[in-house]
């Protein structure tokens, strides 16, 4: 396969290559080497990088503890190139390649705490039983003008009317059409990269936008979904603004989503397994759902992984609240979109647009098949808003860093090593952030208690 990689890049005169692997919290961290060196590295199987970077904070520091999930000596890993996920990189001047990497152990283990390789555990899960997982993204952003001090709000940006929007334009044409060289410039990347971003539309935010995906295999969309992020954001600075998958960027405005639709196929037939013989939903699509239903609420460090995720999870701001499931309504967690049983799927709305593709994916199916496995009912499905149910989902990250350290069956499932590794993340992010005095607390306490 080297020699294919040699031969591809040399077709396209590339000078430089990023080998690249996503972290816990979804950031591009990796190398970038000289063609002639990168080819090398890979003959050599010598392209190394420290197994620390997957136990990075959100900030850039480390958990205090790491020695349930970490070697103490702080030992490289080998980054070993999955050549599917080469691409040119189209903001470069100089002609530069990216590819994205998995980690293992120069013992030949892969790396456990590596999201990339959680999700290709979970996939075995399932390939083992005879099934394949399907799924279809969609990720929410916002476009917000450039704001170099994190003491000031966000604001939306100037669109081509010389106006920033400043009401609803939910599937606004005019409204996306504000920002129309943008979108432009960001399909030809996308094209350029073989990312399939298929439909875009305005959203009910201030410059909030949605990219849907079409529907494949959960590994390459999970890996277009992280290169797609990282393409937003530098198209998004060539035209001097920010593009941003904050959960919940702006207060008085709805929060940015990743909702993923899902579905199982068999590997034999290719049969979608949702549906039975007379195209009604099959038990198995029932036990779908109640694995959903059971297991999300512990699985939302991973769906919901910053403090800022939960701000998102709030009654009548187009999130849900609870695990309520239904056909064709968008206030419940789970969403039974109307079609025929060839194309019978789930729709989870819960997850952020801040979450790390590879770990809202790989939560999402887990918590699917261990419903099938455990043969879990679903609740019946409901009539009417899901507002007017209880708030069921965990309200900040504590609360649901509890359900997970709790629940066995998902944390054997993604890998105990990586699920320690999780906890002591996302504690570490917690104490960082109790150290930040916030302006609503110097705005009303500072002179009034």
């Amino acid at each position: 396969m080297s020699t294919d990689l040699k031969k591809w890049l040399s077709e396209r005169k590339i000078e430089e290559v990023e080998c690249i692997v996503p972290d816990m919290s979804g950031v591009a961290r990796g190398k970038v080497l000289p063609t002639q060196k990168f080819l090398r590295g890979l003959e050599a199987k010598s392209l190394a990088i420290p197994e620390a970077i997957f136990c990075l904070t959100v900030t850039g520091g480390y958990p205090e503890e790491t020695d349930a999930f970490l070697d103490p000596a702080e030992k490289d890993v080998v980054m070993v190139p999955d050549p599917e996920t080469i691409r040119v990189v189209p903001w470069y001047e100089e002609p530069t390649a990216q590819i994205i990497c998995d980690c293992y152990h120069f013992s030949g283990e892969e790396v456990s705490t590596s999201p990339r390789g959680v999700l290709k555990r979970v996939l075995k899960a399932f390939e083992e039983r005879g099934m394949k997982p399907v799924i279809a993204p969609e990720l929410e952003f916002y476009l917000v003008a450039k704001n170099t001090d994190p003491d000031n709000p966000l604001e939306p940006p100037i669109g081509r009317s010389g106006r920033p929007e400043r009401a609803s334009n939910a599937f606004g044409i005019d409204a996306i059409n504000e920002f129309d060289p943008l979108i432009e410039d960001l399909y030809d990347y996308c094209e350029a990269m073989d990312i399939d971003a298929d439909t875009m539309s305005h959203e009910s935010g201030p410059a909030q936008l949605e990219m849907n995906f079409n529907h494949g295999e959960p590994l390459e969309l999970a890996d277009q979904s992280f290169l797609f992020k990282r393409t937003l954001r530098e198209t998004a600075l060539k035209h001097g603004v920010y593009g941003t998958f904050m959960a919940k960027p702006m207060g008085n405005h709805p929060g940015s989503a990743m909702h993923i639709h899902q579905s199982l196929v068999d590997i034999d037939s290719g049969k979608n397994l949702f549906a039975d013989d007379d195209g009604e939903n099959s038990k198995m699509f029932l036990n779908y759902i109640g694995g959903l239903q059971r297991y999300l609420p512990a699985a939302m460090p991973l769906l919901a992984p910053n403090l800022n995720s939960y701000r998102r999870l709030q009654p009548w701001s187009d999130a849900p609240i609870n695990m309520h499931w239904s056909l064709d309504n968008r206030t419940v967690g789970l969403r039974q979109p109307n079609g025929p049983a060839s194309a019978r799927r789930i729709e989870n709305r819960i997850p952020g647009a801040d979450a790390n593709p590879y770990l809202a994916v790989a939560a999402s199916l887990a918590c699917g098949l261990l419903g099938i496995i455990e043969e879990i009912d679903p609740t019946s499905p409901i009539e009417g808003s899901g507002y007017d149910r209880a708030h069921s989902l965990p309200r900040h990250i504590h609360e649901a860093l509890a359900k997970f350290q709790r629940c066995k069956p998902l944390k054997e499932l993604l890998g105990e090593e990586f699920s320690a590794a999780v906890l002591a993340v996302k504690e570490a992010e917690w104490d960082a952030y109790q150290t930040v005095i916030s302006a609503w607390e110097r705005e009303h306490l500072l002179l009034n208690v």
